[in-house]
């Protein structure tokens, strides 16, 4: 589960449709090599480079989801 401290920690939260997802750091000139991540049953993921936090759309961790 992501805690509250890693949503209010984390430098960019964003929400994602699929399980794959790849990371650059957004991509400007401080940004980093572009890595993939596979979230498993996790349903989110930390990029280890920028800790970027990856997070299923309508999973349990997303913020916004409508119960």
């Amino acid at each position: 589960m992501v805690s509250e401290v890693e949503l209010k920690t984390a430098p960019e939260v964003l929400i994602v449709e699929d399980h794959k997802v790849a990371c650059d750091g957004g991509g400007s000139a401080l940004g980093h090599p572009k890595v993939w991540y596979e979230m498993g049953d996790e349903h989110y993921v930390t990029c280890k480079y920028c800790d970027r936090l990856f997070i299923l759309k309508d999973s349990e961790h997303d913020p916004g989801r409508q119960t």
